[in-house]
């Protein structure tokens, strides 16, 4: 069961010419001497970037680095442009900023089939907001959006969700398209028995995913600070843990649920327990 509109489905006519916004998922480690410690994000993004150059389009290619406060050097998308450039075999263009009068005019200079690279989109607080002017702003250099960046796609920020209000069409990259036939295939046809691990801070977000979980899967396994919700709803002591106070009832509703469903539904075992949240603190587990 494919996805609906993928990049695949784009012709020389949807492409040639026009300028493309390609959300891609940039997020690399960076070594002290702001090297790439690792590529294999970089290397993931290239079969859609590579598609859009043979279409003849202007990508105009937008990620984040890290989690910034504001606009900080050591997380500047500046040291990836050299390992792009190799990886695609042309002088990839880089901005100094992801909006803005440069911007647009950096892509209005696009060659066909050349790449621009924008600044981090973090380093704006709007991007994370998925505020609408910011949004607006990032989609006006491009004529279509593509998003491949399957890692942030659980998060509706401007540039993977904001964007889609100003641009026609807007698909899923090649890398996006096969996670999601494969989650689709995964669920929809699973081998048994069937677990699936959730993860995450909160219940309330999660909501939805677990009780849909259950009623496909074998096992559940929760993970993450909202463990501590159902330890609680179980009369365990969790300290000074987050907790969702108003989510104990829902809690022990899911724990009926799996049971009556027949669903192992598994929580940690083992937990480390620290004096505060800090990369020195005294732990234990």
């Amino acid at each position: 069961m494919p996805t609906k509109r993928s990049v695949g489905t784009l012709g020389d006519k949807d492409l040639s010419g026009k300028k493309v916004l390609l959300r891609a998922d940039l997020n690399v480690p960076l070594d002290d001497g702001q090297r790439i410690a690792d590529d294999n994000r970089i290397r993931a993004s290239v079969p859609t970037i590579k598609f859009l150059m043979g279409k003849d389009a202007r990508v105009v290619l937008a990620s984040h680095l890290g989690r910034p406060k504001g606009v900080t050097p050591k997380y500047s998308l500046k040291p990836l442009v050299p390992r792009l450039s190799e990886l695609l075999g042309v002088d990839v263009v880089m901005a100094n900023d992801c909006i803005g009068e440069e911007v647009e005019k950096l892509a209005a200079a696009l060659p066909d089939g050349g790449v621009l690279l924008l600044e981090n989109v973090r380093f704006y607080k709007e991007e994370e907001k998925n505020d609408p002017e910011f949004a607006k702003k990032l989609a006006s250099v491009a004529d279509l959006y593509v998003n491949d960046a399957f890692g942030t796609a659980h998060r509706a920020h401007a540039s993977t969700e904001g964007v889609t209000k100003y641009l026609r069409p807007a698909v899923a990259g090649f890398l996006m398209q096969k996670e999601l036939d494969y989650l689709i295939g995964a669920v929809a046809n699973p081998k048994k028995p069937f677990a699936a691990i959730v993860g995450g801070s909160k219940v309330s977000t999660k909501i939805g995913v677990i009780e849909s979980l259950l009623a496909k899967v074998d096992i559940l396994i929760l993970g993450g600070g909202m463990i501590y919700t159902f330890y609680k709803a179980q009369g365990h002591a969790v300290g000074k843990s987050l907790v969702e106070e108003d989510k104990l009832e829902l809690a022990n509703l899911l724990i009926e649920k799996a049971k009556s469903k027949g669903v192992s539904l598994l929580l940690p075992t083992d937990i480390v327990v620290a004096d505060n949240f800090a990369a020195d603190a005294e732990s234990k587990v």
